[in-house]
């Protein structure tokens, strides 16, 4: 995705969401090698967050109460995105 197309995304909305394991290779959360959910959601001043949980919760649980993904590695692993949208990650 490009910045074109991420500052078309209405504010609060999902925009990605997938499956990915709790390893180096996807979400390193916690090294647990479970599978985790992830959504990308656009926050209100045109920069984004990615949430996840366990794969038992559903996406919408993930984007109201999941934990907040650090480290540009994990983003990168599970979220198609050019630098400049990844500039807009919020801390």
């Amino acid at each position: 995705m490009n910045i074109n197309e991420f500052e078309k995304i209405e504010a609060g909305t999902m925009f990605a969401q997938g499956v990915a394991s709790d390893s180096p290779s996807g979400l390193h959360m916690s090294g647990s090698g479970k599978m985790l959910r992830w959504v990308a959601v656009k926050g209100y001043n045109n920069d984004f967050s990615v949430y996840t949980h366990y794969d038992s919760k559903d996406f919408d649980f993930i984007m109201q109460q999941g934990d907040k993904v650090h480290g540009m590695d994990n983003i990168k692993n599970v979220l198609a995105v050019n630098e400049e949208v990844l500039k807009r990650y919020r801390h």
